[in-house]
């Protein structure tokens, strides 16, 4: 397709055209537009090399967001380059499945320049815990660690901190913490007459903030994050992984009812962007990226996010491009998506916007006002009238400056724009290489159970003594049942103890009232005795 400016070109394609004239590998997003009705020869590429510079899809709701995001990973897996996503409504797996053929698809692609194809792409199926039609996926809480999980829980400093100390005890005392359960037990251990002794030396877990923490641990295990945390780990150098063909696989993450359960997307966000970040070497910039992620519904992830959440996310998301991997937001607006993190999104495809609603014609102003000088008289109408499957793109030229924005129709996905089958689900997930690895969860011997076995083994030992204590109940000792019981009392008491009733004894003993008490005590016996006395 043409992608020089010439005479006979419409002045816009002749200002955005050389803007997408690359000299390296790309990947293809569509053809250029002008208006509504026509459609140029010039084609609108991403550089393969920009892709960790990450990116945005945006668009309202059912304007061809996830179609997007299918043909960008498409291509990806083409090029051989890894695939993240994550698959919120099911729609993504049609990915693993050879599209059907239709007049109307092959002609549209030939109108943007595109020879479709019906062609399926490797695929892996992954879910959280095994909840889902995927390889479970799961973390140990000792490799979580407690500053992701603070963020997580939105805990502040003080309970942050000792939260931390939890963390490090458990370390020092040999106990697992493998998931939610084992933390629990520790914190209940930690507070406990048996446990508080252990933290004397460094500061001491107050009741208050255990009790912050088991109600927000308790809170997070309802939105499902008991699933996430257990063994096996998933080892997160699994995601890069290539087919025989070459191509890149594409792993797509199964997210049901991720509306009820935001802090396990952004649990299990935080902890694989962090993981990456600690693992990967450091790369520069290379000629194509080594994984690229797809988090769909990301306005989820980030609403009622907190600040050291958002923080997080930013820092990561900028740092971890050296590390070769992209990461790409797709929601309904850019406002959806915080300041910091929207900064480093090099390239941006945005499908229509609505303006219904004050709410949105101010989101709308805010979107327009993002983007470089547009060719566009009225950048603002174009957004609010675009079809389906068309967006306004601009992305990150090899200078690392914005290419000319530019309304485009974009190309056809060539894989299955549905759900897969569940009969095809089974069979992937059955004859996984990951299957074997990861599919049985492990339950070996954690906290939880070590603690256990601590306080059955107290109990047992009380029980112990106290059986001791009774084992001669019954022998003849030449003493009577009272008598033998204080013999017993008198055994358990300290020596110190033992001389001070010593002493009080002596006292009382040789007190006149106590001596003149006996003498009448004996004086009644003697009459009791000898039967004498008033009758």
């Amino acid at each position: 397709m043409t992608q020089s400016a010439t005479p006979e070109q419409h002045p816009i394609q002749a200002a955005i055209a050389p803007g997408y004239a690359f000299d390296q590998e790309v990947v293809e997003v569509g053809a250029l537009m002008v208006d509504a009705d026509t459609l140029t020869d010039t084609a609108i590429r991403i550089p393969l090399a920009m892709f960790n510079r990450h990116g945005l899809v945006a668009g309202a709701t059912g304007t061809g967001k996830t179609k997007t995001l299918q043909v960008l990973a498409e291509q990806l897996s083409a090029a051989g380059v890894s695939v993240f996503a994550a698959d919120v409504k099911g729609d993504l797996t049609g990915l693993g499945v050879p599209g059907e053929h239709s007049d109307k698809i092959v002609e549209r692609a030939a109108g943007v320049g595109q020879q479709w194809e019906a062609t399926g792409f490797p695929v892996e199926l992954l879910a959280l815990g095994g909840r889902g039609n995927g390889i479970p996926v799961r973390v140990t809480m000792s490799s979580f660690g407690p500053l992701l999980l603070a963020k997580v829980l939105g805990l502040n400093a003080t309970q942050e901190s000792s939260l931390g100390l939890v963390f490090h005890y458990a370390d020092k005392a040999g106990l697992p913490l493998l998931d939610l359960a084992d933390l629990r037990a520790v914190v209940h251990h930690l507070t406990s007459p048996e446990g508080k002794p252990d933290l004397k030396d460094l500061g001491g877990l107050s009741s208050a903030t255990a009790g912050v923490i088991l109600r927000e641990l308790i809170t997070f295990a309802d939105q499902g994050a008991d699933a996430f945390f257990g063994e096996p780990e998933f080892d997160t150098s699994d995601l890069f992984r290539v087919a025989d063909d070459g191509r890149g696989v594409i792993s797509l993450l199964e997210l049901p009812e991720l509306a009820n359960r935001p802090a396990v997307f952004s649990t299990f966000l935080m902890w694989l962007l962090a993981d990456l970040f600690n693992e990967l070497p450091e790369v520069g910039d290379i000629e194509k990226p080594k994984l690229v992620f797809f988090f769909d519904e990301a306005h989820l992830l980030f609403k009622g996010a907190s600040k050291d959440f958002l923080e997080q996310v930013a820092q990561t998301v900028r740092l971890i491009r050296s590390k070769g991997v992209g990461v790409f937001f797709v929601t309904q607006a850019p406002t959806d998506v915080p300041d910091e993190v929207l900064a480093q999104l090099g390239s941006r495809v945005q499908h229509q916007l609505r303006a219904h609603t004050p709410n949105d014609a101010k989101a709308l102003k805010q979107t327009v006002n993002t983007y470089p000088h547009p060719a566009y008289d009225d950048l603002g109408r174009v957004l609010t009238s675009l079809g389906i499957g068309e967006a306004v793109v601009t992305v990150m030229n090899e200078k690392g400056a914005p290419t000319p924005v530019a309304w485009t129709r974009l190309r056809a996905p060539e894989s299955l724009m549905s759900p897969a089958d569940d009969a095809w689900l089974e069979q992937q997930v059955a004859g996984s290489s990951l299957r074997a690895r990861y599919a049985d969860a492990l339950d070996r011997e954690s906290a939880r159970e070590i603690l256990a076995q601590r306080l059955e083994r107290g109990a047992q030992k009380a029980a112990e003594e106290n059986a001791d204590d009774g084992a001669g109940a019954g022998a003849d000792d030449g003493l009577a049942p009272h008598q033998r019981e204080a013999e017993k009392l008198s055994k358990r008491r300290t020596p110190t103890q033992r001389k001070q009733d010593k002493d009080l004894v002596e006292k009382v003993v040789e007190s006149g009232a106590f001596k003149d008490f006996m003498r009448t005590a004996a004086r009644e016996i003697a009459r009791g005795v000898f039967r004498t006395g008033r009758r």
